[in-house]
């Protein structure tokens, strides 16, 4: 095996000998060229469909649409939005569920010179209205499913568009507006220092260099289907343009309502061949198989949005093929993805830190000390990013965009930005990931500024003082912790604090564990000493609901389940699984193992129904009865079919009437 630690030549080498047999076995790879970068989204779109019309372009669990039409409906969108605010450009908000729909409308607001705005559903309203505030779009397109929600967001602030109600009389051919590369394409929105989001600005261009860094690493072509697994993060936005833009089928997975246990048996019935996946959400996947599934069709697994590491490789080598290739690599909101590192079997991990990679083109990465200046190889530093493809910078904060992109000393159209992460580097260029500078963190494939959290917190009347960080669990992954004093005795409870926060901030922004102290640590010059603070413990939080010992065997293995999957002890049969730390990720980890305890089959909505142990465990009596009841009457049935018309009568009487005693 290769061990770059001891010699990076082998892993540069290796490098393109992997990508030299990464290719789709039926499919003819179309290398995405430099000078394609000179146009605008819609104009590589629409080359897209005239070759492959035919071709699936988004795929559902109840419909697909095809290229062809997916482009009518987005020109439909284009020329409904254009009725409404003119020629003008202007940002124009998006709130859909996963889907061709969304796609459509994300199409249809370029075709008419617009930018778009992610509004993602599952946000809190709160968050939904100041993005709307800031971002000033006149104009929310929405799907049937969420307009309410919608109307109650927008008001009389800005006008709302159904998808849906479109007219279906509208012209469905390509519109004839000139757009430039250099034209805004959207605008998205991520957890702020102050308290409020903040939106980042990309053009058509740089999204074009994007998808090309990512086509021309993978070797896309049209007979490749990659999944969709997030929302309303640039992830989201990434991998729908990868897919559009090479004549890829895009296929949307709603993990929080499927399940991740369900997730294998869609991978391979529906033949995904790039399987694009968060790193959290990965481990949690892993851990369902059993290592009897075999996944043909896959041959790139891309792991996004948090740190990979050696185990993460070796869960790819258990349960992925030799034919299948590990993608690495390291991106960020601001500068879309920097590096890559591609992994095989061969490849030899010696150490837990898996390399992101080298630089794409059109983007160098540099280490700098706190002075500035360049570090040696091996030597950690701030990795700081000279491209002309950057973002623009942030949506009406030039302030704050002055002080993160600063113009390239050398002179020219590039210019620099510090990403605030950390790293090192191997003499060849391969970039090793090294955390954090800054407070601001990953969680389960968002980011988050723990400032922000901080700032929301500060707001509860009863809070005096708040710290909030993030923590590795025993898995690796990143869990927010809050640290907070109280004005008055006994303090808020966590129920309360919880409750407080879910009005604000979607589930990956509230602290899994919230710890109240005294007072806050501080180092000998008066500031806090974040160091200081103490590592959260296992026992159960201070609750709302006081703690009942779990009454009957069921309730007490569920009770052992959300402790061993929250990492909470003891767990009472009325505590509220969200209270205890649980989110969405955690649901579908319970989910499975529940399923896999009991053999019933438990949709991953009745845990956020129930909410409780002892709900979930009326559920799975209820399930097991019915269970037995079918059980039993398929018994009787095979019975009587052994039996003469007689004695089938009289058995059926009997059994009816023991019914009536009872």
């Amino acid at each position: 095996m290769s061990k770059f630690a001891r010699s990076p030549t082998d892993l540069s080498l290796r490098q393109q000998a992997i990508r030299d047999k990464c290719f789709h076995p039926t499919g003819k790879f179309i290398e995405f060229q430099k000078e394609e970068l000179e146009q605008s989204i819609p104009d590589r779109f629409e080359k897209i469909v005239r070759m492959y019309p035919g071709q699936m372009a988004v795929k559902n669990r109840d419909d697909a649409v095809t290229y062809d039409e997916l482009n009518k409906a987005a020109n439909r969108v284009a020329h409904a939005i254009l009725v409404r605010l003119g020629g003008k450009a202007e940002p124009v908000g998006l709130i859909f569920e996963k889907g061709a729909p969304l796609m459509a409308a994300m199409l249809g607001a370029l075709k008419s010179g617009k930018f778009f705005v992610f509004l993602d559903p599952s946000f809190p309203r709160a968050r939904i209205s100041a993005i709307l505030e800031d971002s000033e779009a006149g104009l929310v397109v929405t799907d049937r499913q969420n307009l309410l929600s919608a109307r109650e967001v927008t008001g009389n602030h800005c006008q709302l568009m159904e998808f849906e109600s479109v007219d279906r009389k509208i012209p469905t051919e390509n519109l004839s507006l000139r757009l430039s590369p250099k034209d805004l394409a959207f605008i998205l929105y991520t957890s702020g220092s102050t308290g409020q989001p903040k939106g980042i600005v990309w053009i058509h261009q740089h999204q074009l260099h994007q998808t090309m860094a990512y086509t021309n690493a993978s070797h896309l072509c049209e007979q490749d289907r990659i999944t969709l697994l997030t929302s309303g993060t640039a992830n989201a936005v990434t991998t729908t343009f990868l897919a559009l833009l090479n004549g890829v089928a895009l296929f949307p997975f709603e993990v929080q309502k499927e399940g991740v246990s369900h997730l294998t048996d869609w991978l391979l019935r529906e033949k995904i061949s790039i399987l694009w996946i968060s790193s959290p959400l990965f481990r949690n996947f892993a851990g369902t198989l059993t290592g009897e599934e075999k996944f043909p069709h896959v041959r790139i697994l891309r792991l996004t949005s948090e740190a990979a590491y050696k185990t993460d490789v070796d869960l790819y080598r258990r349960y992925f093929s030799p034919n299948c290739t590990l993608a690495n690599g390291l991106s960020s909101t601001e500068t879309g993805v920097l590096g890559t590192c591609l992994i095989d079997h061969k490849i030899d991990i010696p150490g837990n830190e898996v390399p992101v990679g080298y630089p794409v083109y059109g983007k160098e990465i540099l280490l700098l000390d706190d002075n500035g200046k360049e570090v040696g190889f091996g030597e950690v530093g701030e990795i700081a990013v000279r491209s002309r493809y950057l973002s623009l910078g942030y949506w009406r904060k030039p302030d704050l965009t002055r002080a993160k992109f600063k113009p390239d000393p050398k002179g020219g159209e590039k210019r620099l930005y510090l990403t605030g992460d950390l790293g090192s580097m191997f003499s060849d260029g391969c970039l090793v990931y090294k955390g954090r500078k800054d407070f601001r963190v990953k969680v389960r494939g968002y980011g988050v500024e723990c400032a922000e959290v901080e700032t929301a917190l500060l707001g509860h009347t009863a809070i005096k003082e708040a710290i909030v960080m993030a923590r590795q669990d025993e898995s690796g992954e990143a869990r927010l912790v809050a640290y907070f004093t109280h004005f008055n005795q006994p303090g808020p409870n966590i129920s309360e604090l919880r409750r407080f926060l879910d009005k604000k901030f979607p589930d990956y922004m509230i602290p899994s564990d919230f710890v109240k102290l005294d007072s806050l640590p501080l180092t000998p010059n008066g500031k806090i000493d974040r160091k200081a603070l103490p590592i959260p413990d296992n026992s159960r939080p201070e609750l709302e609901t006081p703690f009942v010992a779990p009454r009957t065997a069921i309730e007490g293995k569920l009770a052992k389940i959300w402790a061993e999957v929250l990492g909470v002890n003891p767990v009472g049969m009325n505590d509220s699984f969200f209270d205890l730390g649980g989110h969405s990720l955690a649901a579908t980890r319970v989910i499975s193992r529940v399923i896999d305890r009991f053999k019933v089959e438990l949709p991953i909505k009745s845990l956020f129904e129930s909410g409780t142990v002892a709900d979930m465990a009326r559920i799975i009596v209820q399930n097991q009865a019915r269970r037995a009841e079918e059980k039993e009457l398929a018994r009787m049935l095979a019975e009587v079919e052994t039996l003469s018309d007689k004695e089938a009568q009289w058995l059926l009487a009997d059994e009816s009437m023991e019914n009536r005693k009872l």
